[in-house]
């Protein structure tokens, strides 16, 4: 197995000591371990006898961690957030049966750095959390010990990870409908909303439910020691009634149930599901800790996706950004294809300031709403998975900073004359374009950012379908205005190539200094000192 550096905490607080564990040494330890900050050395040791390393305290920010020496080379990244909540990399499990190997689920929440989990029916019913006990099956079967769930919470808190307890904000099963179908929300037919017989719909803000939902979500707290709630919903209705006759804007019955929620949870963290982004512009303002999406037709393509990202952080206010996006193709494609198609996906969300929930358990993929249908990872993608995650945590001040905007027609194009990048022969759009190179410039506290994504060799953008391999671009050429009297200096990173900011070589032509960039292969960050 190859050597690997494991954080002990997916995500650390300025007080924690920063630890790395490394892990499958076939050799004595010895070698130099860095430390990296958006591509600059700020510390160097030398490996200290034993498995587990101390690193010094470090600010606030993201990391890249190497080691490299006669044991072998490897990378990690770890995160000092000094307000937790501000990052939201999201995970799951979804099977809580006797004697789960709960370390195996915290070792992987390590490895990609995911500081949130979410538990998916871990509850005894939608209408009644608790009812069942120490042990008992829920709605559909799956055998459930209240003891495993409560030594995940612990384990992935001790990993640095938050546990956020699913919970349907306004279903009911068929056994429980008797006692709530006053509240229904009604088709014009008279008949209630409903997935099929399983569950039926009722207005999340009427008194009587909300007093009971409060309650078992504070009950859940006290029995299991969740940090939070995924507050889940269906994407309809939009607008009903109920059997009294009163019209219902559910939107507004979501935001209402929300607040409800905070105030009577104060210190759990809350994640409200905007199926299809409905109704975002209603809830990003909600008191919760981030703006969570789970997106489907029409939002097919990368550029879609791209927008629904865009229009997330512009009412979030600074919460982080998440996207559900399921990535089917795992289930009817071979895994390098897939993988190609779960990178271009991270790379639209990353590029557009939002995260991805994809990945969880100790290695599975979600392909499917139900969460327990996930699928088993290959070596391959994990190792893939681990590169990205380091990659977007190393980066973060790049890519998920609440401060950056997008200034692309504001840099590039004739008119504006101040930044572009161009190749041999491709063509570069705004736009996510089968065949083009797809780019944007970003400002950040850092300087500008100008993302590159390479859709040459594509025959579309969908985002969860199997991608080919990328096309050859050849170098590209980065031209820029420049400060006079200042140096320019152009570096360029890559998740798969280069997976800490490098140099790249500068010349200076009248008023502009141009970069040499190197051959894209599916996402390139280029970061310009101006």
């Amino acid at each position: 197995m190859p050597l690997t550096l494991l954080p002990t905490r997916a995500s650390y607080r300025p007080a924690d000591p920063i630890r790395i564990e490394i892990r499958d040494a076939e050799a004595p330890l010895d070698g130099t371990l860095t430390v990296w900050r958006l591509g600059e050395l700020v510390h160097t040791q030398p490996l200290r006898p034993g498995a587990v390393q101390t690193l010094p305290d470090l600010p606030a920010g993201g990391y890249g961690i190497e080691l490299d020496g006669p044991v072998g080379t490897a990378r990690t990244a770890v995160e000092v957030a000094a307000d937790p909540r501000s990052r939201l990399r999201y995970g799951f499990v979804a099977s809580y049966n006797p004697g789960k190997d709960v370390r195996a689920v915290a070792d992987f929440a390590r490895r990609l750095h995911l500081n949130g989990i979410q538990f998916y029916d871990w509850a005894y019913r939608h209408a009644d959390l608790l009812g069942g006990g120490e042990q008992y099956d829920d709605a559909l079967g799956q055998p459930i010990t209240l003891s495993t769930v409560r030594e995940l919470v612990d384990v992935l808190r001790d990993a640095g990870s938050a546990s956020y307890g699913y919970a349907a904000v306004y279903a009911v099963g068929p056994n429980e409908w008797p006692d709530w179908q006053h509240h229904a929300l009604l088709r014009p037919t008279g008949e209630p909303y409903a997935l099929g017989d399983f569950l039926f719909i009722l207005d999340p803000a009427a008194r009587e439910w909300l007093a009971h939902f409060t309650a078992d979500l504070s009950a859940s707290v006290d029995t299991v020691g969740f940090d939070g709630f995924h507050l889940d919903q269906y994407g309809y209705p939009k607008h009903a009634a109920t059997p009294d006759g009163t019209a219902v804007d559910v939107a507004a019955s979501f935001t209402r149930l929300i607040e409800e929620v905070r105030q009577t949870l104060p210190d759990s963290r809350l994640i409200f599901n905007n199926v299809n982004d409905f109704p975002t512009w209603d809830t990003a303002s909600s008191p919760q800790d981030a703006v969570y999406i789970e997106p489907w037709k029409p939002v097919v393509t990368l550029q879609a996706l791209a927008n629904v990202a865009t229009r997330a952080r512009d009412v979030a206010g600074g919460l982080p950004v998440v996207l559900a996006a399921y990535q089917h193709t795992y289930d009817l494609a071979p895994a390098e294809a897939s993988d190609r198609a779960a990178a271009f996906t991270m790379a639209t969300l990353l590029s557009h300031g939002a995260t991805q929930l994809l990945a969880g358990e100790h290695g599975k993929l979600l392909v499917d709403p139900y969460y327990v249908r996930n699928h088993e990872a290959e070596p391959s993608t994990l190792e893939f998975l681990s590169r990205w995650y380091d990659f977007a945590v190393e980066h973060d001040a790049l890519l998920l900073d609440p401060s950056i905007v997008d200034v692309t027609a504001s840099y590039v194009g004739d008119y504006n004359d101040d930044l572009d990048v161009t190749y041999d022969r491709i063509e570069v759009t705004e736009t996510a374009v089968a065949g083009s190179v797809w780019r944007r410039v970003t400002r950040t506290s850092q300087g500008i950012v100008v993302h590159l994504i390479s859709l040459v060799g594509q025959d579309d953008t969908l985002w969860d379908a199997p991608r080919n391999t990328p096309g050859a671009t050849g170098e590209g050429e980065l031209r820029f205005k420049f400060v006079r009297g200042q140096i320019p200096r152009v570096r360029v990173a890559d998740p798969d190539r280069t997976p800490r900011l490098v140099d790249v070589p500068v010349r200076l032509d009248g008023d502009h200094a141009v970069a040499t960039l190197p051959a894209l292969n599916i996402w390139q960050v280029v970061h310009v000192a101006l």
